[in-house]
């Protein structure tokens, strides 16, 4: 998916988020802001937005010497979304079907990316999402190819989410070889295989790095290795809106499992902001 102009403002936040919590100096900060426009400048020489997010979060990185800016929120969400466990896995409201409850149960774990939803009370926060049905659902048609399908590839979002993911995971690896994928290396709250170690998910799947450091599963810059299970796999499924940015013009069958949490995201699905979406790709 291309940049579009209003994207660039939140990508901008983004990187202020990210020099303020990787350093304390206001002239630092601004080094790193000055450095991070003159790339933003030249949006339109990058593929898709998340490329061009992760060479402006490398400023930040270049210039504190922090390699990972987010490294005690990730380490606070995962923690909090393990507290949350009980409640995510009590969750039965709406959905007879426990594939459609696992299904929305990892949708959910939006509610963990701090940049939406810092200092709230995310339990709150999480009964009242955990409710919401899905806007857009293509459960038949997925219900219809898992019958056939063997392995299952699913590319992970945010850090806090791989709890909500290891529902859906766990549920999923009873009948098929599943393997789950991160972030190579920190860039924004994302998680990486060290992140996402510490939730238990490894237990339930075959863990990989897409060999990536951008916030969405660029392929230009993935991994043999991923790209290998990316191609073979019988059914990908694709978490969240960075990977949505960077996979929607795949050639490649995609079940796309997110919350529309920008207005150009929203309207490209055909749905409203904040609304939940399990969309299966039509290239």
């Amino acid at each position: 998916m291309k940049i579009f102009l209003d994207c660039l403002p939140c990508m901008l936040r983004q990187v202020l988020e990210g020099a303020q919590m990787a350093t304390g100096d206001e002239q630092l900060q601004k080094t790193i802001m000055d450095k991070a426009l003159k790339i933003l400048s030249s949006y339109e020489a990058y593929s898709n937005a998340p490329e061009l997010s992760e060479v402006m979060h490398n400023v930040v990185k270049e210039c504190t010497g922090i390699d990972d800016p987010y490294g005690n929120i990730k380490k606070r969400d995962i923690e909090e979304a393990l507290k949350l466990e009980p409640i995510i896995r009590s969750f039965d409201k709406f959905y007879a079907s426990r594939l459609m409850r696992a299904l929305k149960i990892s949708a959910t774990g939006n509610v963990m990316d701090s940049a939406m939803y810092k200092d709230l009370d995310l339990e709150a926060v999480l009964k009242s999402e955990l409710e919401k049905d899905f806007m857009v659902c293509d459960i038949d048609s997925f219900e219809d190819d898992i019958k056939r399908a063997k392995s299952i590839l699913i590319i992970g979002d945010n850090a806090g989410e791989v709890v909500f993911d290891k529902v859906l995971v766990e549920y999923l690896s009873r009948d098929y070889e599943v393997v789950y994928a991160v972030r190579d290396r920190p860039i924004i709250n994302d998680a990486t295989l060290e992140d996402a170690y510490k939730t238990g998910i490894q237990d339930y799947c075959r863990m990989v790095s897409t060999g990536c450091g951008a916030p969405g599963a660029v392929l230009d810059s993935c991994s043999s290795e991923f790209l290998g299970i990316f191609n073979s796999s019988d059914i990908v499924i694709s978490k969240g809106q960075g990977n949505f940015e960077a996979l929607s013009d795949s050639s490649r069958r995609i079940y796309f499992l997110l919350k529309a949490k920008c207005h150009r995201i929203a309207k490209s699905l055909d749905v409203d902001i904040d609304e939940y979406v399990f969309k299966k790709n039509i290239f």
